[in-house]
Parts: structure tokens; C-alpha cells; sequence
């Protein structure tokens, strides 16, 4: 057993380091309120030091070999794979996700991990251009530097991994913080893993701490090259205006407001299977979760009427309970913002199709109907399991209703008309479209990210490898050059 409850601590040059703070902070399970870990908080100066840490680590780490890299990504894999009950349950308790989540999170944090090693070989390379009139040009592709990775509460160990693993595949150091919720999962079992593995010192720095302590740290500090940030579009518009300020590259993946599309001659059962799954997985508390249903007015009463049936049977609880599919929101916060909105929406009038309860902090599936997309209901990010469906009068006006949003992450089309949907999918304006899916889906060898104001940039393979790295143009005249003056 790893009882990593007891690892309250930051992972600071290859040491478990306790906070500098005066303040500590709890984390507990959102279910019941029980505290799982109390942690000391690493201070702002703390965060600076580990910085300059991450920076001389980095210039080594960016000599080794391609097979040293394999290595160091393969035993942290293998780490995860021998602790894998300890760790779903560590990521159920601390995320209020239900086993399946629990599960489904470590598979992807895995494939991440993986995958990386996959693509160890891209960095330190040199292509030859032809030469020209004596000019031998080598084109070089290098580390970046330093990477500041920043995650979200919900999903954090695989939106962790998605940028740890290929920035340390690429030869690059990490400063590293987790959302302090879920520091265990979002961080600690990750840099147990790293260390396990043997990655030399200062390589992955993993910090527990809050924006109270650390301010704008992993922001601004000068050798951070790169700020990737999974979480709200108000915090990636603060991120980016910094970003820009002080130059620095970003990888954003931000808000959505994911639409499911119900065509015409859609079949309603397998859409509502989809619907059912994309829409309440984890609470509906996640970034592309299906936040708008628009289905097409021939198909509506009879997908509005399974959707209830199925979403009003759905088990809600404790999710130590493998059973359990509707476990506790993230937090008080999240509650009373998932309530504020159902409030609203009944104050504006809209038909209540399920009535939803809260059960502590448990909230049961809501399902509104006839909602108009223009509302507050339909446009806002609701990260709870809300579900607004719009009737839409024809399938071009379900495409535009799709569109009609600030956001574009993900997206899906349910249609039996398969050449059809995939060029309606290329219509809706977002970085994913998903033809006879639900929008919750992620790989590692695909262009993950969003378009507008869902983020900027692309995770996956090989998509990173230009994210995390950076070429660099070499010359070399072989024959004397005359100038004209």
C-alpha cells in the first residue's frame, strides 16, 4: 500500500518538501466532507526557488537519450499499473467520481503516458534543407525549456498527464501545480510515479499550494516558456493576457458549451444512449461535456420522453458504491452555481421536464425542455447534470443553434446518414465533431483543443511535439560569399 493520504507534501527537487505557509488546507471527499489529507501550502517563494530548480534540471535533462527518456516513462506507467485499485480509489474519493470514472481516468492518464514514448525521438533532431549557392542550412528541433503546467479539478490526473509526460518526453522540466482539491491524484501520485521511475531531480517539481499563496507565480516567473492551463475561460483570458505580455507561448483548453445534434432521420434510441452517457458522466463536470441537446422537431417528444425515463432512473449516492452513477459536485460552490441556474431557469418560465433534488451535495438530473438557445440556460458552461434540449424546426437550423455559442470544443451529430453528417460536421465550428457519439472523448494520437473561446493550441500526437518544442536554423556557408558593399 502507498497510503498516499500521508504525502501531504510538494515534490520539490526530487524531495518531499513541506510548505513554507502558515496556512494549510484540507482536502476532503465532496460526498461526506471527510478530510482525506491536510496539507501545508508551498509558499510564493518557495514557488520561485523551485522555478530556478526546474531551469538547471532542464538544461541536463535536455542531453539525455532518447532510450534514457523511454525508460523513466515506461517504469512511471508501469508504477501506475501496479497501483491501479489504490489509485482509482484515490481519484474516486477525491473527485466524488464513481468507480467507472475513477477507472476510465487512470486508462487515459495511462494512454497519455504512453503514448509519449512514442515520440521521445522527435527532439534533439536535425533535417538537412538543400544546399544553396554554398549555404548549408540544418534545421534543428530542441527543447523548450521549462513548462508551467496548470490543472482542473475534475479530470486531474489524465489533464495532469496530457502535459506532463510529453514535455518530459521532449526533454523539457516541469513546474507543476494541481487544483489543491485534488492534489493527491492531480499530483502527488503522478510525482510518485516520476520518482519511482528515477527521472533525475528537479526534472517534475509538483506544487501544492493556492492562488492566495502563490498570486500570478506560474504565470510571470521568467523561465517558464510555455503556461498550459486546463480550466475556465474567464482564468485562460487572464493566463493569456499575461502570456502575451511577457511573450510566452500558451496551451489553453478552456470552457465549453458542447452541443448534441439529433437530426432528422437520427435513431432516437442509440441517441439517447449517447445523450445519457455524455451528458451525466461525472456529474456533467467536464469541459466537453454535452451541454445543449438540439434535437430536430420530428424527433423531439419522443427523444425528450427516453431521455427523462432514462435520466430520472440513473443511481445517485455514494460513489464508493461501484453502482453509483451520480456522485457529489466538486463542492459547495459548484452546487449553489448548478442551483442559481436551475433557479433562473424556472424564474424564466422554462418547462421543467425532470425535477432534480439536492441530496447533500448530490444533485439529481435535471432535464429542461423547450428552451430557448438564446437563454442564459443554453449559453452558459452549467458543469453540473443540467440538461437543456432545444427543439430545432429543421436539420440547418440545428447546425446553426449548434454554432450560435462563444465556444468550440466539442461537438456530435447523430444521423443515419453517415456522408451526410460528416459534412455537417465540418460546418459546426469547433475543434471536434463526433458523428453518432456522445462529445466526451479523448486519445492521445489525436488534435485535441478548441476554437474561439474553448482555448488555443493541440494536445495530442504528434500535434505536442511542435507545442513543446522549438527549431532552431543552423548555417553553414561552404563557399566564400561576396557581398555587394
Amino acid at each position: 500500500m502507498q497510503n498516499y493520504e500521508n504525502y501531504n507534501k510538494s515534490f520539490i527537487s526530487g524531495e518531499w518538501t513541506k510548505g513554507f505557509s502558515e496556512r494549510s488546507y484540507d482536502i476532503t471527499n465532496p460526498y461526506d466532507h471527510s478530510v482525506i489529507a491536510s496539507v501545508p501550502l508551498a509558499t510564493a517563494r518557495q514557488l520561485e526557488e523551485t522555478f530556478e530548480i526546474a531551469n538547471r534540471a532542464q538544461k541536463e535533462w535536455a542531453k539525455s537519450t532518447v532510450d534514457e527518456r523511454k525508460v523513466v516513462l515506461q517504469r512511471a506507467a508501469d508504477y501506475l499499473k501496479e497501483n491501479r485499485d489504490e489509485i482509482v480509489s484515490v481519484i474516486s474519493r477525491e473527485t466524488g467520481g464513481s468507480v467507472l470514472k475513477g477507472n476510465v481516468e487512470l486508462h487515459l492518464t495511462l494512454e497519455f503516458l504512453e503514448e509519449s514514448i512514442k515520440y521521445t525521438g522527435e527532439v534533439n533532431t536535425v533535417r538537412e534543407v538543400p544546399e544553396v549557392n554554398g549555404k548549408l542550412n540544418h534545421i534543428h528541433r530542441l527543447p523548450l525549456g521549462v513548462i508551467a503546467s496548470i490543472s482542473p479539478f475534475n479530470f486531474p490526473m489524465n489533464l495532469s498527464m496530457r502535459t506532463i509526460a510529453p514535455a518530459i518526453a521532449l526533454g523539457n522540466s516541469v513546474v507543476h501545480k494541481p487544483d489543491i482539491q485534488v492534489g493527491l491524484s492531480g499530483g502527488v501520485i503522478i510525482a510518485k510515479a516520476f520518482e519511482h521511475a528515477g527521472l533525475p531531480k528537479g526534472v517534475l517539481n509538483m506544487m501544492l499550494t493556492d492562488i492566495d499563496e502563490i498570486g500570478d507565480g506560474m504565470l510571470d516567473n521568467r523561465h517558464s516558456k510555455l503556461i498550459s492551463f486546463t480550466g475556465s475561460t474567464a482564468v485562460g483570458r487572464h493566463i493569456g493576457g499575461i502570456a502575451g505580455k511577457n511573450l510566452k507561448r500558451v496551451a489553453l483548453e478552456l470552457g465549453g458549451n458542447s452541443p448534441f445534434v439529433v437530426l432528422s432521420d437520427a435513431d432516437v434510441d442509440r441517441a439517447v444512449d449517447a445523450a445519457i452517457f455524455g451528458k451525466f458522466i461525472h456529474q456533467g463536470q467536464i469541459c466537453m461535456i454535452i451541454n445543449r441537446l438540439i434535437v430536430h422537431k420530428d424527433k423531439y417528444e419522443e427523444f425528450v420522453q427516453k431521455f427523462v425515463e432514462k435520466a430520472s432512473a440513473l443511481p445517485y449516492g455514494d460513489t464508493s458504491d461501484p453502482k453509483t452513477v451520480i456522485g457529489p459536485l466538486a463542492n459547495e460552490k459548484q452546487m449553489e452555481k448548478a442551483l442559481k441556474f436551475v433557479k433562473e431557469a424556472k424564474l424564466a418560465g422554462v418547462t421543467v421536464a425532470l425535477e432534480g433534488k439536492q441530496v447533500g451535495n448530490v444533485l439529481t438530473p435535471y432535464v429542461f425542455m423547450n428552451v430557448d438557445n438564446a437563454s442564459s440556460l443554453a449559453q452558459s458552461e452549467l458543469f453540473a447534470p443540467i440538461a437543456p434540449i432545444i427543439k430545432a424546426e429543421s436539420d440547418e437550423e440545428a447546425i446553426k443553434l449548434a454554432n450560435d455559442t462563444d465556444h468550440g470544443l466539442s461537438s456530435a451529430i447523430f444521423t443515419s446518414d453517415l456522408e451526410r453528417g460528416e459534412e455537417l460536421a465540418l460546418q459546426v465550428d469547433a475543434g471536434m465533431t463526433h458523428i453518432n457519439d456522445q462529445t466526451v472523448n479523448d486519445a492521445p494520437n489525436i488534435p485535441f483543443g478548441g476554437t474561439k473561446a474553448s482555448g488555443l493550441g493541440r494536445f495530442g500526437n504528434p500535434w505536442v511535439v511542435d507545442e513543446f518544442t522549438v527549431t532552431k536554423w543552423v548555417s553553414v556557408q561552404t563557399k566564400y560569399r561576396e557581398f555587394p558593399f
